[in-house]
């Protein structure tokens, strides 16, 4: 077959895997006056859907940030953590449409979704654990093989982690304790880190610019957290949420906890 006839017979059906892609949602639930599947339950999973793919896009986004910023590829790494952020942004705006369901029309389906829960998102707990999660809660409710990809990725560098190896390989006094610490636990504050932070955003305008991308994706990330909260909020009150979890209280104590924690305490020293 020559590369003409290859190139004639990809259409964008097949490329996007388009018919395949579209016989994903299917509803379960039963409308009182209907035969189809109550009217809401379609954007429910299209939502829901179109946030595991930007989860899996963000995990490819963030392996290869960590990669970039660890061979010192400061342009590359700006990119990349920029458009980390725009996706976010998506994530939020996301939430404005799902906004649109009232309570009732999600409790018409909400029944049908039995044990299911966005608690139970493989691909989230491996971007909470590329961050720099590090617990042990964060994934025993997952299937074997899950909790194993994310236990490899707890086990090397978080983000956090390789922006260090970055500050340090442009000659920023970042301890060897900090670099080499193990790197299952979780980051804690280090006051050396903290004046090698304050000495960058003095005398180091590109590494500055890569933490203050840092800072976008973690503002962008605690909004979308906040939205959130409020979006569960409105739907189903303080109820417990499906699978059991505790619903809204569970989601709002995850607000207001940075992800990069020192470049938020240099603001109060600058």
């Amino acid at each position: 077959m020559s590369d003409q006839d290859f190139d004639s017979a990809l259409t964008y059906t097949s490329y996007l895997a388009v018919d395949e892609l579209l016989k994903l949602q299917k509803p379960l639930s039963k409308s009182t006056d209907s035969e189809g599947p109550e009217h809401d339950e379609m954007l429910f999973i299209i939502i829901h859907q179109s946030y595991e793919l930007w989860f899996k896009q963000l995990i490819h986004e963030f392996e290869a940030a960590a990669k970039s910023l660890e061979a010192g590829d400061t342009h590359r790494s700006l990119a990349i953590l920029g458009r980390i952020r725009t996706i976010l942004k998506v994530c939020v705006t996301q939430v404005d449409i799902l906004e649109t369901m009232t309570p009732l029309q999600f409790n018409a389906f909400r029944g049908y979704l039995s044990s299911s829960s966005g608690f139970q998102s493989a691909q989230f707990r491996k971007v909470e654990a590329l961050l720099g999660r590090r617990d042990s809660k964060m994934a025993s409710h997952l299937p074997i093989d899950v909790q194993e990809e994310i236990h490899e990725i707890t086990s090397r560098n978080s983000i956090w982690d390789s922006t260090l190896a970055y500050l340090s390989n442009r000659g920023h006094k970042i301890p060897s304790d900090v670099l080499e610490r193990d790197k299952s636990t979780h980051y804690q504050s280090d006051p050396r880190v903290l004046e090698a932070l304050l000495e960058v955003h003095r005398s180091d305008p590109e590494s500055a610019m890569v933490c203050e991308r840092l800072v976008d994706i973690d503002e962008g990330l605690q909004e979308w957290r906040y939205r959130h909260v409020k979006m569960v909020e409105r739907t189903i009150g303080h109820k417990v949420g499906t699978g059991g979890s505790d619903g809204v209280k569970y989601l709002a104590s995850t607000l207001f906890n940075p992800v990069f924690r020192d470049l938020w305490e240099i603001r109060s020293q600058f």
